[in-house]
């Protein structure tokens, strides 16, 4: 099943990486070609964010409905008009528009591949082949670095996106013409009313709300950092070139790579030692907090950035780990509406957050090479901080005494 279904599912999930990060190597591009502040660059990046928010409830439900293989077939040709929107776009309400349609053709990208992996592996593999399916699509946060900052001036930004069009509908196919339908007992369908009301039970279950967020705001640097502010960081911060900083991100996804597999093997084998899983992304979250500390430094150094930018790439990766330690809190048939669920706070916070740093960076004036103050970045960063180490906190707490229930 690895073939025909872990991999063309991970290959969404790739696209949908490389639709969040490429905007960390374009998005300079266009600040400077279209005269974008930083609030409208923040938003741009954040339509994507916005919409792919607002599409989890339904696609929970549609998921659980459907399969991961019509749904997500059917949102990746809808991926591909809106990176061919995005490429024909002359102004920003294009680029809006091409961003949204992209976070509605992208916002299956993780869940479809916890729902499908959910119906056709055995509980303690789950973990493990989502650590894999993780790795593989971070290989597409890989793409959008150094290779993107390599063909930039070959193609421009616009054909960077003709490029990804292309890829995506590939992948459409591939999971149109691969992923097998799981198939249902006779007579245990439910009706829409039922997907309905049991998805108000998962958002009323006091579970939820314990781990939910919690594991959501292990993402929320990758979203909202990876996905766009990480570039200009290294660029008025650490003082990076265009080359410099795409090799930085490339090594940073090859961390998440790493990371992926990573935590998804320890959270398998603590699992067989009879240890909760759910300690994994309660470490990883209070680790992300430290390594933010050190970059509110503000380092100029090479290699302490660098370690810094690792450090946080391991670490954050765990929480594809947190989903699935949230899903198997609940019933096995619940999996598409409970990821989603959780994927809806993760999306609404990278909007909020990404938003909220670009807020922040235009309380300073820009610099004179047309950057934003450092002083702002710590700022802005110093909120992510905060925000994740009051959610390591509650989960902690709420783990503790989950366990001794």
């Amino acid at each position: 099943m690895l073939f025909r279904v872990t991999f063309p599912l991970a290959a969404a999930h790739f696209v949908n990486q490389a639709a969040r990060t490429v905007m960390a190597i374009v998005g300079p591009v266009l600040a400077v070609e279209l005269g974008l502040s930083a609030v409208e660059l923040g938003t741009l990046a954040a339509c994507m964010f916005a919409a792919y928010a607002v599409t989890q409830l339904p696609l929970g439900i549609a998921l659980d409905a459907f399969g991961a293989r019509r749904v997500q077939a059917v949102l990746m040709t809808l991926a591909a008009l809106g990176f061919a929107v995005f490429a024909l776009s002359p102004g920003f309400a294009g680029l809006a528009l091409g961003r949204v349609l992209l976070g509605v053709g992208v916002s299956a990208g993780l869940m479809a591949v916890l729902k499908g992996n959910a119906d056709w592996f055995e509980r303690r593999r789950v973990p493990q082949v989502i650590g894999i399916s993780t790795a593989i699509a971070a290989v597409g946060s890989a793409v959008t670095t150094v290779p993107v900052e390599a063909l930039l001036p070959a193609l421009g930004w616009r054909g960077v996106f003709w490029v990804l069009c292309g890829l995506t509908i590939a992948v459409a196919l591939w999971i149109f013409l691969s992923v097998p339908e799981k198939p249902r007992a006779p007579g245990t369908a439910p009706t829409f009313g039922g997907y309905v009301a049991s998805s108000a039970r998962i958002l009323a279950s006091p579970t939820f709300w314990c781990f939910g967020p919690a594991v959501a705001t292990i993402s929320t640097f990758n979203f909202a950092y990876l996905g766009l502010w990480a570039g200009p960081w290294l660029r008025d911060v650490a003082g990076m070139d265009g080359a410099a900083r795409a090799f930085v991100l490339f090594l940073y996804t090859l961390a998440m790579i790493a990371g992926s597999m990573l935590t998804g093997a320890i959270a398998t084998r603590a699992e067989r030692a009879g240890l909760p899983a759910v300690l994994v992304p309660i470490a990883a979250l209070a680790g992300v907090v430290a390594v933010q500390v050190g970059l509110i430094a503000q380092p100029r150094q090479y290699t302490v950035v660098l370690v810094l930018f690792l450090a946080l790439a391991i670490l954050s990766s765990a929480g594809s780990v947190g989903y699935v330690v949230v899903n198997q809190m609940f019933p096995a048939d619940l999996t598409g509406r409970v990821s989603t669920a959780t994927n809806t706070v993760a999306l609404g916070l990278a909007f909020a957050v990404q938003t909220a740093v670009g807020w922040i960076l235009d309380l300073w004036p820009r610099t004179a090479s047309g950057g934003w103050d450092p002083d702002g970045y710590s700022w802005a960063m110093a909120m992510t901080a905060a925000l994740q180490a009051v959610a390591a906190l509650v989960m902690a707490t709420a783990a503790r005494r989950r366990r001794r229930a």
